[in-house]
């Protein structure tokens, strides 16, 4: 199904039917899209905590109130547990399973966080003239574990995450202007250039997404990603946790520009 003209009512309630369980770049253009981490409330605390010291790969844009699926500040009519394209369930940090629906796994206890995602920003990236290599090649964008430890919390800990994005030379400054206005949504990168500063030994091979072509004369340009959690939740292991498969975000009621700054 082609979803790329889609309204974002239409393009929820396509995800929503399980008419669309693709990734999300470019879908919706405009809407501000959100990483979901789903934990019993046992763990609520400790992850709330982890992201407060790891604002640029966790910023948070919403909490769920224990045992509800509505984003109230973000998507009020919206559902956590149908409309994301698709979700991983982890158990004792063991991915079990890739599913498109969560009501069978949904409990009472849960409680819902929506993370910034650098989707969010690519629109501005694109109106500047920057391209953005997975939408051009219609696919998802690379993501990266990293050697950069992030500030433990509670029982959470674990390696960074970042996205990578190939930029002109020229224009690496541009862009690095251009996202510094969203810091709700991961804000200016973390690193430009050699990924072996980052312990990325070969950018063909992402530990999440796709592999993207990088031109003669490009920079690799690499941002805090929300796929952070699923990394973390490898090494901390939690009992429980649902998370968006990487890539698959949740799209929000928010417009983009409600979350730049001046």
């Amino acid at each position: 199904m082609d979803v790329r003209h889609l309204s974002l009512p239409e393009l929820r309630e396509v995800i929503r039917r399980g008419q669309y369980t693709g990734p999300t770049p470019g879908l919706a253009p405009g809407y501000a899209q959100a990483n979901v981490v789903i934990l019993p409330q046992k763990y609520a605390f400790d992850f709330l905590l982890f992201c407060f010291r790891n604002p640029k790969p966790c910023p948070l844009l919403d909490v769920t109130d224990v045992g509800s699926p509505v984003p109230r500040m973000v998507a009020p009519e919206a559902d956590l547990r149908t409309d994301v394209p698709r979700y991983r369930i982890w158990e004792n940090g063991v991915l079990k399973a890739e599913v498109t629906d969560i009501r069978d796994y949904w409990r009472d206890d849960l409680v819902g966080f929506l993370l910034g995602c650098s989707f969010t920003f690519e629109a501005a990236l694109l109106e500047a003239g920057i391209p953005v290599r997975h939408i051009e090649e219609g696919c998802n964008v690379p993501m990266f574990v990293t050697n950069r430890p992030c500030t433990p919390a509670g029982v959470f800990h674990g390696p960074m995450v970042v996205s990578m994005r190939p930029i002109p030379q020229e224009q690496v400054v541009r862009a690095v202007q251009v996202t510094s206005r969203f810091p709700a949504v991961h804000g200016a990168p973390v690193h430009i250039g050699d990924p072996e500063a980052l312990g990325i030994r070969d950018l063909a091979k992402p530990d999440f997404g796709d592999p993207v072509t990088i031109r003669p004369g490009e920079v690799p340009v690499f941002w805090a990603c929300g796929v952070t959690p699923q990394a973390v939740a490898m090494s901390a292991k939690p009992e429980f946790m649902i998370t968006h498969a990487p890539g698959h975000m949740f799209i929000t009621d928010r417009k983009d520009e409600e979350l730049a700054v001046l």
